[in-house]
């Protein structure tokens, strides 16, 4: 069975993830699939609206297969893992800019690429079991997918604050900081499937998800946006470091502790493409930006080594190069935002 169920149902495409077992992890091949069945359904003039969903209990969407990506360098294959961030990134840009309604449900786990095939989307669904979060900076890598973009223009420092620590935010803090758009309870999502898959407009769509709409108790980023706004608003990791290692709130330890087990290097390059992201203000210019920082990973230490103690080996004991942000210059830094000589992404359709 395929891992990208792709079918119709009356005026609606549909769309589900179908490995579950891999918490519906992204391959080049489920990306390519959902590509093409978006590019076929937007000049179809029976097809009003599309619906994308995660087979399976625990969610959405993980994140990109990071496995393959590592085994596909590893084997001096670099081209492989270079053409599914090509594919992925174009992929969240065709999302954002479909010119028909994309609605998707963000149950159970949302994470990396999870957020980009979601967060892009017209009509983003959340529930009381949504998990959303960016943890790219715990293997070395950074947010991308467009994530710079989403987090670099959440408000306050909230948007730095999820990238550089990779926290989880659930459904309301995910509205707040502007990851998705309303509450569905879990319960009620097969009904409202069901619902959806009658609607014959975007008018229909709107009511069928109004009628099931629902409100949680607040988030935790309205309770504590003032340390992390305070915090996070520095242009250094150093100057957020000692910030945080000065604040009375447990809170502020706690985020603390969790830098200090991040990848030095990629909470400095982390931080520059989040205030890159504020001056250039647009989704395409954000994935450019990302896709030369992806291939920088794929050629730097961290990244592997990221993923072989975290995915690999699971002894969850990296040996970052170097070990501490005070070793990482501005000149390495800047490295990953080099031309790598691979062009720039092709963002037409």
């Amino acid at each position: 069975m395929s891992d990208v169920l792709v079918r119709v149902s009356g005026s609606c495409g549909r769309i589900t993830l179908n490995r579950p077992r891999a918490l519906n992890a992204l391959t080049l091949e489920m990306v390519n699939i959902m590509h093409t069945a978006l590019m076929t359904w937007a000049n179809d003039v029976s097809i009003q609206f599309v619906l994308v969903d995660g087979a399976g209990e625990r969610g959405l969407c993980a994140g990109g297969d990071i496995r393959a990506m590592y085994n596909a360098v590893i084997a001096d294959r670099r081209e492989l893992a270079t053409d599914f961030f090509r594919n992925e990134y174009r992929l969240n840009y065709l999302i954002s800019r479909y010119t028909k309604p994309y609605v998707v449900l963000m149950d159970g786990i949302v994470m990396g690429g999870g957020i980009g095939i979601s967060a892009h989307a017209s009509h983003r669904i959340v529930t009381e079991r949504s998990e959303l979060a960016m943890p790219e900076t715990a293997i070395g890598f950074v947010p991308d997918v467009g994530g710079t973009h989403l987090l670099g223009t959440a408000p306050d420092e909230l948007g730095t604050y999820l990238a550089l620590t990779g926290s989880r935010i659930g459904a309301a803090d995910a509205i707040f900081c502007r990851l998705a758009d309303t509450v569905v309870l879990s319960g009620d999502l097969l009904i409202l499937t069901s619902h959806l898959e009658k609607c014959e407009n975007l008018i229909a769509v709107d009511e069928a998800i109004r009628a099931y709409t629902t409100q949680l108790p607040r988030g935790m980023t309205v309770e504590q946006r003032a340390w992390i706004s305070k915090c996070f608003a520095a242009d250094t990791v150093e100057e957020i470091l000692l910030a945080l290692a000065q604040g009375a709130n447990p809170e502020a330890k706690d985020a603390l502790r969790e830098l200090e087990k991040k990848s030095p290097t990629a909470l400095k390059v982390t931080l520059a493409a989040l205030r890159n992201a504020r001056s250039f203000n647009d989704l395409a210019s954000c994935l450019q930006q990302e896709y030369r920082l992806a291939q920088a990973c794929l050629r730097e230490h961290d990244f592997l080594e990221g993923v072989r103690s975290a995915i690999i080996d699971r002894d969850r004991r990296p040996r970052w190069r170097p070990d501490r942000v005070d070793g990482v210059t501005e000149e390495a830094v800047q490295r990953y935002f080099a031309e790598s000589g691979m062009g720039d992404l092709d963002l037409t359709f």
